[in-house]
């Protein structure tokens, strides 16, 4: 299959201009314009906004000739001290600085064992019953979730195995567009952490199934994917309409496992004394079946996306 955009296989390759660390530059190139570049005078007789290539390698301090060929896919393995240079020159933030850091020293592995959750975060995660808890994996594949993780977002035990996929369901899900307020700003997000991955991880054959199922299906993932920016999950605010319980605003917290470096933790909090908070511990309560407390309103839909389920069912797969 295609890598479509997947970073090349082949080092010192350029085929048709797909080379990851080169395609990349371009991108950074053409979105950094000579003002943002401190480049004064330099409007006139320009047909395109950003930096032409002289004068990023007269900014990062190499020759023209050099850097041309590091976006012509001819020089794959540049100096830490000339990736610190062009990181420097695009003004790129500390996830643009790791991805570009990947691209230029591809790592070669052999296929990935297939991950499974340890019984002892399966525990920790069904006991968080006030807080919606799920584990996230390689390429964003759903390892697990506690039962107020599947009422807030999906039902994901419910779901055939390869399609159990955070990225996926986000891009392609019609009930994901419609639960985020700011959808195209967390799409566009989870678009980032899959580019972030596939510079870490430019031989993953299922990562290249993904992409290539979002590509086909999803315009949104197209524009994003060939935007190449990158993120990295750490925490954040998303805001959220509910079917069952309506409005709510949540914090997460994305915790890399200690022992298990391909799993995040995603452990989502709500405010005390805001709606938010009245509307979880509501959701709560329609997922564990038991009546809503007094004077609570009704909901106008069924407990969600995730469905009346009393049992912590596990939405860990044998994928790799």
């Amino acid at each position: 299959m295609p890598t479509l955009g997947l970073p090349d296989r082949s080092p010192g390759t350029d085929h048709g201009g797909m080379t990851g660390l080169g395609e990349f530059l371009r991108k950074c190139r053409a979105d950094l314009s000579p003002e943002d570049a401190g480049i004064g005078g330099a409007g006139t007789g320009r047909r395109v906004r950003g930096l032409r290539r002289e004068e990023v390698a007269a900014l990062a301090g190499v020759s023209v000739d050099y850097y041309s060929r590091l976006e012509q896919g001819r020089h794959t393995s540049p100096s830490d001290a000339v990736v610190a240079s062009l990181a420097r020159v695009f003004r790129l933030d500390a996830a643009g600085r790791a991805h570009l850091a990947d691209l230029a020293r591809p790592r070669r592995a052999a296929a990935p064992r297939p991950q499974r959750v340890r019984p002892a975060l399966h525990q920790m995660l069904a006991s968080l019953t006030d807080h919606p808890a799920l584990v996230l994996g390689r390429r964003t594949d759903v390892l697990a979730a506690n039962a107020l993780a599947r009422a807030l977002l999906t039902d994901w035990p419910a779901l055939p195995p390869r399609e159990r996929n955070y990225a996926r369901w986000m891009l392609l899900d019609p009930a994901a567009r419609d639960a985020f307020l700011d959808w195209p700003a967390v799409a566009a997000e989870v678009v980032g952490t899959l580019r972030l991955y596939a510079g870490r991880n430019p031989d993953d054959d299922r990562l290249a199934e993904l992409v290539g199922e979002l590509t086909i299906k999803s315009a949104e993932f197209r524009t994003w994917w060939n935007g190449h920016r990158v993120h990295e999950r750490t925490h954040g605010v998303k805001r959220m309409l509910h079917p069952a319980v309506g409005a709510l605003t949540l914090r997460y917290e994305a915790l890399v496992l200690p022992g298990d470096p391909d799993q995040t933790l995603f452990l989502y909090t709500t405010d005390p004394g805001t709606e938010s908070h009245d509307n979880l511990r509501l959701l709560g309560l329609l997922r564990g079946g038991a009546p809503p407390p007094e004077g609570a309103r009704s909901p106008a839909a069924g407990p969600g996306p995730g469905g009346a389920d009393h049992g912590a069912r596990r939405a860990d797969a044998a994928t790799s």
